[in-house]
């Protein structure tokens, strides 16, 4: 790496010294003919960059000029192939970690009365519990839908679901919700279904459609009858609250008006915990006019051990594949062998035998 950069320096060195000679107003009278002819046509003006090009390289030997022919498509496609492992290395260069969360302890036990449990977090205990809207952008994820539900049912005021044509990153996809609806009856009476269709604008940034979805869903939260002070949860479905953590929020008083929630992150399976880190859910209390429906960070205080974050958990490797192609994050998918069944389930098993 020394030897690279040693000759790099006196490469750069010798391009300066001839672009002096070259192409400034000073001229050496002791160069060869082209650069000759460069110094008796400088006054003139009609010196071209080509020839002052063909001045520099006259004056570089023979193995620089190798080493830079191989030198420069070697680094272009060193940058195409893992320029985005470089960016993400580099990262810290440019953005400063986050602020850390003012994190709350969770207190619960089954036998401990609502009254107790409150008071042990700060709150005082309401004479009646919160109303609760659960609303969510939906894609493929049947199973994990099932599993969230039937843990918020029997806590949840209205369930909201958005769906659309169209992923994120504009690929038509079918309506698989309404395909399924038979296996959600239990919720018949309380869910608020919409159906928007996508864009499919090509070479659009992902999260432009993204957020495009959101907003129809606030839209859908407020047809759905919600109001001042309910509470409201906003996360991805695979990010699944435990019922006991929505119980307590809304049968406390003076919770945050934001509050975060540290979920159990688990990958591919919830057999398979990968670490304790994931805090984009939330829980909000609603204010008209101001609250509106997100997937980032929106306070600083977060509620420990209060639920499951379930990532790439499928049953099929099609749907697995169908998230890669379709989620806002697909850039990192560079190349189409990715996609591939074979592979992927070949690096599944590998990841799995990891854990």
């Amino acid at each position: 790496m020394g030897f690279i950069i040693m000759n790099l320096n006196k490469l750069m060195d010798r391009i300066y010294l001839m672009a002096e000679e070259g192409g400034s107003r000073y001229c050496s009278k002791k160069s060869d003919d082209i650069c000759g002819d460069i110094c008796d046509d400088q006054d003139s003006g009609k010196v071209s960059a080509i020839t002052r090009v063909k001045c520099i390289l006259r004056g570089l030997d023979l193995k620089t000029l190798i080493f830079i022919f191989v030198l420069v498509p070697t680094v272009i496609f060193g940058l195409y192939m893992h320029g985005q492992k470089i960016s993400y290395f580099l990262r810290p260069l440019w953005e400063k970690p986050p602020k850390p969360f003012n994190e709350i302890p969770h207190y619960y036990h089954e036998n401990v009365s609502m009254q107790n449990l409150c008071s042990l977090h700060g709150w005082k205990t309401r004479e009646f519990p919160r109303r609760v809207f659960d609303a969510v952008l939906f894609s493929n994820e049947v199973d994990l839908l099932k599993i969230r539900w039937h843990e918020l049912y029997p806590y949840v005021t209205e369930f909201i679901l958005l769906e659309s044509n169209s992923t994120f990153t504009g690929v038509p996809k079918p309506l698989v919700f309404s395909g399924h609806r038979d296996e959600f009856k239990f919720v018949d009476s309380r869910l608020t279904y919409g159906v928007i269709p996508g864009r499919f604008k090509k070479g659009e940034n992902p999260f432009v459609e993204e957020a495009y979805q959101r907003l129809a869903l606030d839209y859908l939260i407020r047809k759905a009858g919600i109001e001042d002070d309910d509470l409201l949860i906003m996360s991805d479905v695979d990010e699944i609250p435990s019922r006991h953590t929505i119980n307590l929020l809304r049968w406390c008083d003076d919770i945050p008006e934001v509050l975060h929630l540290r979920l159990k992150n688990y990958l591919y399976s919830f057999e398979f915990l990968l670490d304790n880190h994931s805090w984009r859910a939330s829980v909000h209390r609603y204010r008209s006019g101001t609250t509106t429906y997100a997937h980032f960070r929106q306070s600083d205080v977060i509620l420990a051990d209060a639920g499951w974050h379930c990532s790439f958990c499928f049953r099929r490797i099609n749907e697995f594949i169908f998230k890669m192609k379709a989620y806002s994050h697909n850039d990192r998918v560079r190349f189409k062998k990715f996609l591939n069944p074979e592979r992927s389930s070949k690096s599944d098993m590998q990841r799995v035998g990891s854990f």
